[in-house]
């Protein structure tokens, strides 16, 4: 019988996912990750944007046209915030939320709509299905920072972390199969407040995990000392932090309800780059967040090109229904689109200066794709190169030699 395991969402719905996938594939199923015909359809479903949701609304009816026939599933943070919009639909067999999706293997057979209590404890997934060079392990679930603009520590619940001896036995498993660890999680900052462990003392842990090992999203508090010493003992840690911003003004960050000021932001930067100096620091930019002034839009902008990020993802504000921010008076629709372009104009020319930065460097590659006459791949910094003559799958050392496409046009030393 054919399955279809279909994520909208992050990198923890994808872990979610594959490990469904190892699942259905240990009961016999044949499962893919694309949307075509098949029996059985679990969609695993986003709600961190009103786009997001309606995206995973949209996607029950692209199964159907595939098989009308088929059972559909529906799971994950949409399906948490609003269970009726999939659950009104006649050939939607099933629904539950974001907790519990480690039985939904078990209960494809299952009728209704079971979105139960979020847990206060971590829900162990495992045996993640993996024929990639890069893999995902998630660490941790939930999040404690209310931000006010976000949904997700409603329909994630409390942050909750898993053991360290379950991480390090899955990532040891995961290293003779894959080249590259992210760790991931809602919030991998908080990893350990409520076991009284830390990120650094779990990345101690690790030391002897023979592949690349790299950080998924990180708020400016958990950048420390301790935490930068964990980082560089590991023999192959890619230096790349992604650095959650959101506003670099200080009194929309306090609107935001992020706990830090750019100029302590900026001191984290700076504290990374001493153990790191040609560390990658991406972030993300939220434009015309409610009562965001043109003032506070340039001081915003103006800190985005002090600190040259070397990736800006930038994106425009949308409110999302029972979060703080969405009682403020929006901003008009052609302001924010406006911000936004000139937020990423500048994102990118801080993109280039940091790529200009690495032109004569030797990048360790992790080749994953072809395009064209290239072999394609990312450096432990996650800047995209491109080699001509790289074996795929592979890693090889390679020297930047100029700007190209996405990232850089390396030629493969020795």
């Amino acid at each position: 019988m054919k399955a279809v395991v279909y994520n909208l969402g992050c990198k923890v719905n994808k872990y979610e996912c594959d490990c469904l996938i190892g699942k259905l594939r240990a009961k016999g199923y044949d499962v893919s990750e694309k949307l075509e015909r098949a029996d059985i359809y679990i969609i695993n479903t986003c709600a961190v944007t009103a786009e997001a949701e309606r995206k995973s609304r949209q996607c029950v009816g692209r199964c159907l046209k595939l098989n009308g026939d088929a059972r559909v599933i529906v799971t994950g943070c949409a399906s948490q915030d609003d269970a009726a919009p999939f659950a009104s639909s006649p050939r939607v067999s099933y629904v539950c939320g974001t907790a519990g999706k480690a039985d939904i293997a078990d209960k494809l057979d299952a009728i209704g709509v079971d979105v139960i209590d979020l847990p206060l404890e971590y829900e162990e997934l495992s045996n993640p299905e993996t024929d990639r060079t890069r893999m995902s392990v998630k660490i941790q679930d939930g999040c404690d920072n209310y931000c006010s603009y976000c949904l997700i520590p409603y329909l994630r619940g409390r942050s909750r972390s898993r053991s360290e001896d379950a991480i390090v036995a899955e990532c040891m498993s995961l290293s003779r199969k894959t080249c590259e660890i992210v760790l991931t999680g809602i919030d991998i900052s908080s990893y350990g407040k409520n076991t009284g462990s830390s990120l650094a003392a779990l990345l101690t842990k690790l030391k002897d995990i023979d592949c690349r090992i790299r950080l998924g999203s990180l708020e400016a508090s958990v950048i420390t000392h301790e935490l930068l010493e964990a980082c560089k003992a590991l023999p192959r840690f890619c230096p790349q932090f992604h650095l959650s911003l959101q506003s670099g003004c200080d009194s929309v960050l306090k609107r935001m309800n992020r706990h830090y000021t750019a100029d302590e932001y900026a001191d984290k930067v700076r504290l990374i780059r001493s153990y790191f100096p040609c560390a990658a620091i991406t972030t993300d930019l939220i434009c015309g967040f409610p009562a965001e002034s043109e003032e506070d839009f340039e001081q915003s902008i103006a800190f985005i090109d002090a600190i040259g990020f070397s990736h800006v993802h930038v994106f425009g504000y949308s409110p999302r229904k029972g979060t703080a921010a969405a009682k403020l008076k929006p901003l008009h629709g052609n302001v924010i689109k406006d911000r936004c372009m000139r937020a990423q104009s500048i994102a990118k020319a801080c993109s280039d200066r940091y790529l200009e930065s690495l032109k004569g460097k030797v990048l360790e590659v992790l080749t994953e794709s072809v395009e064209g006459e290239y072999t394609c791949g990312f450096s432990r910094e996650y800047v995209r190169c491109y080699i001509s003559g790289a074996p795929q799958g592979s890693i090889v050392k390679a020297k930047a030699t100029e700007l190209f496409g996405e990232g850089l046009l390396c030629e493969i030393i020795g």
